[in-house]
């Protein structure tokens, strides 16, 4: 996806300032006027997306291609919603072949969030001790795609704020070893130093490729970028590590 195709460039493009109101700030002012003027957020408003982060998986799954028809996909911290649309259309294939399989989108929140057509949606803390067996139990099964868009909130402190979005990415992952299928995939938002060393190396034992990628998507000063981890194999590990436990009994 181009930029040309996104911008519209070779056409006159007419730029929305926005003044600033009494009682709001600079900082304000200078968000809604890029908001207002970010062509991902004018294409997400006329393609019906809830926000310009559904390009962020479009582009993602375009390059790797985890979002197969028929995938179960598991979306944490789904609101406002625009994963979850991208991903009700490629697991059903939605207007390309109707005789392919049909998938599973279930989106989990800690908000209660509107609902989506070809989505199930949950109003759940992933972190609850039950949360894994409560997901599974509704897909009827293990996922193939488990995705995550989380960001702990911003606290101005870029060190606080990296290792709180270290955390959430952890959790995210843990939670992905037990409901992930076997050659499944986890996709999850990260700061620009990309996972920490110790998760790094983590992923990499647990699955068979594993990149971290800024898609085109994401604002250029933005620090996000997205690790893609695909081919799940932990059980096999696990399952190798305790067949070597009982030859050595």
């Amino acid at each position: 996806m181009s930029d040309k195709n996104i911008s519209g460039r070779g056409q006159r493009e007419l730029r929305v300032r926005v003044k600033t109101a009494k009682g709001r700030k600079l900082s304000s002012t200078l968000w809604l006027e890029r908001q207002l003027n970010d062509p991902y957020v004018i294409r997400a408003r006329k393609e019906g997306y809830r926000g310009r982060a559904a390009y962020k998986i479009l582009e993602l799954d375009d390059r790797y291609g985890f979002l197969k028809p028929g995938a179960r996909v598991v979306d944490l911290g789904c609101a406002p919603g625009g994963w979850c649309q991208v991903a009700v259309v490629r697991v059903n294939a939605l207007g390309q072949n109707p005789k392919k399989p049909v998938g599973t989108v279930l989106g989990v929140d800690l908000q209660e969030v509107e609902p989506i057509p070809g989505a199930e949606l949950h109003q759940l803390d992933f972190l609850s001790d039950d949360a894994d067996a409560l997901v599974k139990g509704w897909l009827g099964g293990r996922a193939d795609v488990v995705m995550s868009d989380m960001a702990a909130a911003a606290s101005g402190h870029k060190a606080t704020d990296h290792l709180r979005i270290v955390a959430l990415i952890e959790a995210a992952l843990d939670f992905a070893f037990d409901v992930l299928e076997d050659g499944g995939t986890f996709v999850a938002k990260v700061l620009a130093g990309g996972a920490e060393n110790t998760m790094q190396a983590t992923l990499k034992k647990n699955f068979r490729k594993v990149a971290n990628v800024k898609p085109p998507a994401s604002r250029s000063d933005s620090s996000e970028k997205f690790v893609v981890a695909m081919g799940y194999r932990g059980r096999e590990l696990a399952a190798a590590a305790a067949a070597d436990d009982d030859a050595d009994e």
